[in-house]
């Protein structure tokens, strides 16, 4: 798998066949690599199927096509030709000899939009550092994550791994070493990172682990089966295989994003899911998805890998600008969530446990709480008691943009993980130009991510169930005990367990 010599123009032999990428500001860029065959004609919604070769050099400077996805929070896509399933490799020297650590990127975005080629997602900065970085595309919707009859469960779980397969394959070529692979994601891309460590068909295709902001979010076969019914209802098709193949794939993601704008109406049948609408999860099938990350990590399945994990203080503060209701929460929203996110008891008991919060600061503790807070923490807990090893953190920096509402919401780590700060919606958060803060932060937690790839060693201790010793990221940063215990202790005793479909 030799490079070419040409430097702005090198060329890389896969087992497909070679590449022609280019050199970017310092690092050389192959895009739109195809990992698998286009999961369309007969082989939609099946497992992924190796790519076929070709002959002669394949240009790799263009993104591939993101797949069909939803359009509920923006314009959709153009996803013509099928050819969804690529990855991008960023590579100081693609050179064999390098053997440099890779880090393979998981976009996150519901399972239901986002692609790898989005340019916040530019890799530019954590290449330079002397990293490969890979990023990646999956089916997302029902196409990647809906129970359907006659298919494999968790197809965009199944891609992912077919992805780690051709890392570990082709990475070399690039200049990477397929024994120090580290697997990265954030939102529902820290959700693939944990089901990744709990599958079988994962394992030893990476060596470390980022999650940055889990989901608690993982489905029972009941439930999801029952949501892909309510997608062939708006469609008028049987849920099945056949049924739902009639339908065009760019079309598709419509019946999910209908069902997400009526999800209330399902409160009774679907529970929690229904209040943040989430229609889209993975499935914890007994096969693809053996059982829960918490409870796979707990019996030991990953402690072999060792494990980065965090999120952000301020989880639920860009949802709650999302759904318009930021800065005016009413005391019935404050009562609803408290009563179907943290149980019949949760109101007196977040009430009792935060006495001097208002309505607002509830509402958006028992949010971020129950969808990402504690999950993410939880599995760090998991992974310690099944013999690993873990590091946790939090990010707690105020993000100057919009004079500061939104705290430290949801997402903040990714620019600043990527070192993109200043273009579209990170820089109405972060500011234009971002201010220095934004910068040193950045780079110390690039610097954090990408020694814990190379060396398993972020910077500050590993957790423990004792100390709880945390990376809080702020300006300045510090190491403290866990610093959100009281909603910890609130949510002891909770496994996440998979969603049912209720009575």
């Amino acid at each position: 798998m030799a490079a070419s010599r040409n430097q702005s123009e090198p060329e890389v032999r896969t087992a497909a066949g070679v590449l022609r990428g280019r050199r970017e500001a310092g690092p050389a860029v192959f895009r739109g690599v195809p990992f698998a065959e286009p999961p369309v004609g007969d082989l939609r919604f099946a497992a992924p199927q190796s790519v076929r070769g070709w002959d002669g050099v394949r240009p790799a400077v263009d993104y591939g096509p993101p797949p069909p996805q939803s359009a509920v929070l923006a314009v959709p896509l153009a996803t013509a030709g099928g050819d969804w399933l690529t990855v991008n490799v960023w590579t100081p020297e693609p050179d064999p000899v390098s053997e440099l650590p890779v880090m393979v990127w998981i976009p996150g975005g519901g399972y239901a939009m986002g692609n790898s080629g989005l340019p916040q997602y530019d890799a530019g900065h954590l290449a330079a550092t002397g990293t490969v970085v890979v990023t990646l595309n999956y089916r997302l919707g029902i196409e990647g994550f809906a129970q359907i009859e006659g298919a494999p469960a968790n197809r965009g779980l199944l891609d992912q791994v077919a992805a780690l397969e051709w890392v570990r394959d082709n990475i070399r070529g690039f200049g990477g070493d397929p024994e120090r692979v580290t697997v990265f994601g954030q939102s529902a891309g820290a959700g693939s990172v944990a089901a990744l460590l709990a599958m079988p068909r994962a394992a030893g295709l990476f060596r470390r682990a980022i999650a940055q902001s889990v989901p608690g979010t993982f489905f029972s076969p009941e439930l999801a089966a029952d949501l892909t019914a309510a997608f062939a209802a708006e469609l008028g098709v049987a849920p099945t295989v056949s049924g739902l193949s009639a339908v065009a794939p760019d079309l598709l993601p419509a019946a999910g994003d209908a069902v997400f704008a009526k999800m209330g109406r399902w409160r009774e049948r679907w529970g929690r899911i229904t209040h943040r609408p989430i229609p889209y999860a993975p499935v914890v099938d007994g096969d693809v998805l053996p059982t829960t990350p918490w409870r796979a990590l707990a019996e030991g399945t990953a402690r072999e890998v060792e494990l980065l994990v965090g999120h952000t203080r301020d989880e639920h503060r860009l949802f709650s600008l999302i759904d318009g209701v930021l800065g005016q929460v009413t005391n019935e929203q404050t009562e609803t969530a408290l009563h179907v996110l943290a149980g019949p008891d949760g109101a007196r008991r977040y009430r009792e446990a935060f006495p001097t919060a208002d309505d607002e600061e509830l509402y958006e503790l028992v949010n971020a709480d129950w969808l990402f807070r504690i999950p993410s923490v939880r599995l760090a807990d998991a992974q310690v008691a099944g013999g690993g090893r873990a590091h946790v953190y939090e990010l707690t920096w105020t993000a100057p943009g919009m004079g500061g509402a939104l705290g430290a919401c949801h997402g903040l780590d990714v620019p600043l993980v990527f070192g993109n700060l200043g273009s579209g919606e990170t820089a109405m958060l972060i500011g234009d130009p971002p201010p220095p803060a934004a910068a040193e932060l950045s780079a110390r937690m690039r610097g954090s991510w990408t020694s814990f790839s190379a060396h398993g060693d972020p910077g500050w201790p590993a957790y423990d169930v004792e100390q709880r010793l945390t990376q809080v990221f702020d300006t300045p940063s510090t190491v403290i005990a866990y610093p959100e215990d009281v909603s910890r202790l609130l949510w002891k005793g909770f496994t996440f367990p998979a969603l049912p479909l209720l009575p």
